[in-house]
């Protein structure tokens, strides 16, 4: 039997920032992240399946410095913390969720595999964002399983 955590699928993690702050975020340059909360989505699809959530905790605790993706950028600041995390295990529906949620401060972020215009988004605080981030989990599940 496969747990859920090595299933993968796709997830979005909720983060706050209590302060706004300018963070260089790799390629994307130095990026104006106003304060309020934040919905990071991604798919965690390969071998490891979910346990990548635990390499983005990780980081956000600082214990962990590399940078690979441009969520770690964000989650490296020392402002932010991993509010929750919002999973739809076995399925990828990362694109789905992303555009969901909207736009953030930052186009391109996390969207330089795909055609979205970014995988983060942003509301004036976390409750906001979380009740929006399992919206869209439940939207997009439900219309990909539409006949």
């Amino acid at each position: 039997m496969t747990d859920r955590v090595s299933a993968g699928g796709t997830y979005t993690l909720v983060v706050s920032l209590p302060e706004a702050t300018t963070i260089a975020v790799g390629a994307l340059g130095d990026v104006a992240f106003p304060a309020g909360g934040y919905a990071y989505t991604g798919s965690a699809l390969g071998s490891g399946g979910f346990a990548r959530v635990d390499r983005h905790r990780e980081l956000a605790a600082g214990e962990r410095e590399t940078r690979h993706w441009h969520v770690d950028y964000l989650l490296g600041h020392h402002a932010t913390a991993i509010e929750d995390v919002v999973r739809t295990a076995g399925r990828d529906v990362e694109c789905a969720v992303a555009n969901r949620l909207g736009d953030g401060p930052a186009p391109g972020f996390g969207a330089s595999d795909c055609g979205c215009s970014s995988h983060l988004a942003r509301r004036e605080s976390v409750e906001a964002i979380r009740a929006d981030v399992e919206d869209a989990h439940a939207e997009a599940t439900e219309v990909e399983t539409e006949p």
